[in-house]
C-alpha cells in the first residue's frame, strides 16, 4: 500500500492567502484566508506583512483545528528570486533571501510564499520546496532580443498554471510534456501566452512587465509613440498602474469585473461588444505569432484561465486557430495541484528537487 504523504500548499495573493492540504493526490481542503486590505495598507513592503499574515494564518490553522505536526511537505508559492529554469526547488536561506530583496525584478505578493513556508517549516517540520515561480526563464536566444542594444526580453509569466496544464493535456494524449510541443495560454486578469517546445517554455510574452494583449486590468502591448505621447504627464505611479492594474477593460469601463463587462455584452452594448471581442482578437494574433516559433510543429492549443468560463472565448479562438492544432480549453487553474503534485513526486522519488543557484539563469550574451 503507498504511504500517506501529507502536503501544504501555500499561495499568497494580494488581499487573500490560499491554502491547501493534500494527501497524496487528494485536496482535503482549498481555503482563501483573507487580509484586511486597510490593514496590509499600513506596511510599507509586501515583507513587512509577513507576521500579520501569519497570525491570520495561525487564527485559521486554530480555529479549523487543523494540526500541521508531522506534515511531509510545505510548499511556498515563488517569486522575487532570480530567474530560475522551470522545475521544483528547496527552499535554503539563500533563496529566501533572493526572494525578500526582489532579486528577480519582480515585487509581488507570491515572495511571501518561501517565507511563510519557512515560518511553518520551523514549527512543524516537513521537507520545503516551491516550484514553477513566475519568473521561470527558459526563453530561446532569439527571443531575448529587443531593438535596442543592452535592454533584453524577461519571461515574466504565469508559469506554473501554464506548465502543469501542459503536462495534463499531454498526459491525455498519452505522451510526456517533454515530448510535446504546444501553444498555452493563461486567459485570465492577465494573459500569458506561450511556446513549449520539448519541455522547454522558449518564447511568450511578458505578461509581468505588460507584453502581450490588453486584459481585464493591463494596458497591453502599444506603440511606443502612442505610449510616449500618452504618458508624457503622467507620474511613474500612474504609468505602472495602467501597465498592471487599471489598463485594459478597467480603462474602458472603470471595473476590471469580467463578469460585469460580460453581461454588458450579452445585453448588446456596441463599446462593449467591441472592446471585449478586440481583447480575444489579440489573443489570437498571439497564439498565431507563437505557432511560427514552433514552425508550425503544434502538437495542441492549450486554453487556461477563468476568463475560459465564457464559452465565446474558446469559440473565438478555436474559429481563428483550430487550423494551426487542436484547441482544448482547461477552465480555472491548477496552481494549488500543481505544487502539491510537485511535492509528491520529490516525497515519492519521482522528481528530485533542484537547488537555487543564487544568480540569474541568463545574464546575458557574451560576445
Amino acid at each position: 500500500m503507498d504511504k500517506t504523504y501529507r502536503i501544504l500548499v501555500i499561495n499568497p495573493g494580494s488581499t487573500s492567502t490560499k491554502l491547501s492540504m493534500f494527501e497524496n493526490e487528494t485536496c482535503l481542503f482549498t481555503e482563501d484566508v483573507f487580509h484586511d486590505s486597510s490593514v496590509l495598507k499600513r506596511f510599507p513592503t509586501i515583507n513587512d506583512q509577513l507576521d500579520y499574515r501569519m497570525e491570520v494564518v495561525d487564527k485559521f490553522l486554530k480555529d479549523g483545528n487543523i494540526d500541521l505536526t508531522g506534515v511531509d511537505a510545505i510548499v511556498g508559492r515563488g517569486g522575487g528570486c532570480y530567474s530560475v529554469e522551470g522545475g521544483i526547488y528547496k527552499i535554503d536561506d539563500r533563496l529566501i533571501q533572493d526572494t525578500k530583496a526582489a532579486k528577480g525584478g519582480l515585487y509581488h505578493s507570491s515572495m511571501l510564499g518561501v517565507q511563510m513556508a519557512d515560518v511553518l517549516h520551523k514549527k512543524y517540520g516537513g521537507i520545503m520546496i516551491m516550484m514553477n515561480p513566475p519568473i521561470v526563464d527558459e526563453l530561446c536566444d532569439l527571443a531575448r532580443v529587443t531593438g535596442v542594444d543592452g535592454v533584453y526580453r524577461r519571461a515574466v509569466c504565469h508559469a506554473l498554471n501554464l506548465k502543469e496544464t501542459a503536462r495534463r493535456h499531454a498526459i491525455s494524449l498519452g505522451k510526456k510534456y517533454e515530448d510535446c510541443n504546444f501553444i498555452v495560454c493563461h486567459i485570465d486578469g492577465g494573459i500569458s501566452i506561450t511556446a513549449h517546445k520539448k519541455g522547454k517554455m522558449i518564447d511568450g510574452n511578458d505578461a509581468g512587465g505588460g507584453e502581450g494583449p490588453f486584459t481585464p486590468t493591463r494596458m497591453g502591448t502599444m506603440a511606443v509613440t502612442d505610449i510616449t505621447r500618452y504618458f508624457w504627464d503622467k507620474t511613474p505611479a500612474e504609468m505602472k498602474s495602467l501597465c498592471s492594474q487599471t489598463g485594459g477593460l478597467s480603462s474602458y469601463f472603470g471595473t476590471s469585473n469580467s463578469d460585469t463587462i460580460h453581461k454588458m455584452v450579452e445585453e448588446g452594448d456596441k463599446k462593449a461588444t467591441r472592446v471585449w471581442n478586440a481583447m480575444i482578437y489579440q489573443v489570437i494574433k498571439y497564439i498565431g505569432s507563437m505557432s511560427t516559433v514552433l514552425q508550425g510543429k503544434v502538437d495542441g492549443i492549450v486554453l487556461t484561465g477563468g476568463l475560459l468560463r465564457f464559452p465565446e472565448v474558446e469559440e473565438k479562438i478555436r474559429e481563428s486557430c483550430g487550423w494551426i492544432a487542436p484547441v482544448t480549453s482547461y477552465p480555472g487553474e491548477f496552481e494549488q495541484e500543481a505544487m502539491a503534485f510537485g511535492a509528491l513526486r520529490v516525497l515519492r522519488g519521482e522528481e528530485e528537487a533542484k537547488i537555487y543557484p543564487g544568480k540569474p539563469v541568463w545574464d546575458g550574451f557574451k560576445d
